[in-house]
């Protein structure tokens, strides 16, 4: 049976943490039913418990991007319960190793295009039918500068963003005209993450904004 919540839903990949958990707890905040997806179950545990706390509502499905069926049966329990998806935010990626590209290792490549690229096209294909049903959608990427701005030692993480933005760019151009769906490619530039952590092990952490900065930026994008 279909859910006729007057809640608008939004989908967020990578919501255990960082920016994407703080995306999470701003949407449901804002009066946003949120589905939080990642590997993590516990880490989704904690932000669910976190939504709920503040008055919020949320859904937990997890599971790995790198699992394209698991994308196709969660679009199939999303449509079937709100018969729509308000909102997709595609959040979820891995940074790899930073290394020469001639070094990049086989197997971690294919990690990278398999989650930061042919996961998100899954999720588009996916979550299409469902976004077309929404009053108004809105699909948001986020990436980062080595994405247009080429970095050394960056050459794998950069070249998933650069393809990802091109993907969601071209499918915003496919939608324009015939739905009511719009697209955001979001740079949310340096932010207090594990990911940052990792790619910069001597920077100090308090000179970063913090995810709620990036998460803020996201939730103005879909206001109307």
């Amino acid at each position: 049976m279909t859910d006729t919540t007057s809640k608008k839903i939004a989908l967020v990949t990578g919501a255990s943490r960082g920016i994407g958990a703080a995306t999470a707890q701003a949407l449901a905040a804002a009066g946003w039913h949120v589905i939080l997806t990642a590997r993590s179950e516990s880490g989704l545990g904690q932000v669910d418990d976190a939504i709920h706390a503040a008055g919020g509502s949320a859904t937990i499905a997890p599971f790995d991007l790198a699992d394209l069926d698991a994308i196709d049966r969660l679009a199939t329990a999303v449509g079937a319960r709100w018969g729509r998806l308000d909102a997709l935010i595609l959040n979820a990626a891995q940074l790899g190793t930073l290394a020469p590209v001639p070094h990049l290792d086989r197997k971690e490549w294919d990690k990278l295009i398999a989650i930061n690229l042919t996961a998100n096209w899954r999720l588009l294909a996916a979550f299409d039918p469902w976004l077309r049903q929404a009053s108004a959608a809105d699909v948001v990427a986020l990436t980062s500068s080595v994405g247009s701005r080429p970095r050394a030692y960056w050459g794998g993480y950069a070249a998933t963003k650069a393809a990802l933005e091109n993907l969601l760019a071209t499918y915003g151009a496919e939608v324009a005209s015939i739905s009511a769906i719009r697209t955001h490619i979001i740079d949310p530039g340096a932010t207090r993450t594990t990911m940052r952590a990792r790619a910069y092990p001597g920077e100090d952490p308090a000179r970063l904004k913090p995810p709620e900065d990036a998460a803020q930026m996201i939730v103005d994008a879909l206001r109307r």
